[in-house]
């Protein structure tokens, strides 16, 4: 059952104060996507929103299927062997918050499962919103 009621994550705690981000700018975009050979990658693995001050805002899945919202730069992408790889990119294209480039954060709601912690957050600039999710482990994205 989700709420809106604040749960800490029994795994990763407590992470970015939704607050934080609101009047934050978006500047750039950047994406980890798995590669699998000629495959195209379904989605991104984490994003990082750049604001225009250089900060970080990034999201992810944790192992435990929670939304992670902290302020960690962008790692380098990284070898997967046989199973491809991860390539860490800025992404103008491919994802729902492309079109919200160099618009500020107007407002933040978020979802939280009692035993998980955070699992939804929704973002909204002025021109519409984006909807961040963790789905079986995945990070989902629509907007």
């Amino acid at each position: 059952m989700t709420s809106t009621e604040p749960h800490e994550c029994p795994l990763h705690g407590t992470t970015v104060d939704h607050d934080r981000l609101v009047g934050r700018r978006v500047r750039q975009i950047v994406a980890a996507w798995h590669c699998h050979d000629s495959e195209e990658a379904v989605g991104p693995l984490e994003i990082w929103l750049v604001d225009d001050v250089g900060d970080y805002i990034h999201i992810t899945t944790g192992s435990d299927w929670c939304l992670i919202v902290d302020d960690a730069a962008p790692h380098a992408g990284y070898d997967h062997g046989e199973s491809g790889r991860v390539e860490v990119v800025a992404s103008e294209h491919g994802t729902p918050f492309a079109r919200y480039v160099g618009e500020a954060i107007l407002a933040v709601d978020q979802r939280f499962d009692a035993r998980t912690g955070r699992v939804g957050l929704e973002i909204y600039f002025s021109t519409g919103s984006v909807q961040c999710g963790s789905w079986r482990g995945n990070l989902s994205l629509a907007g």
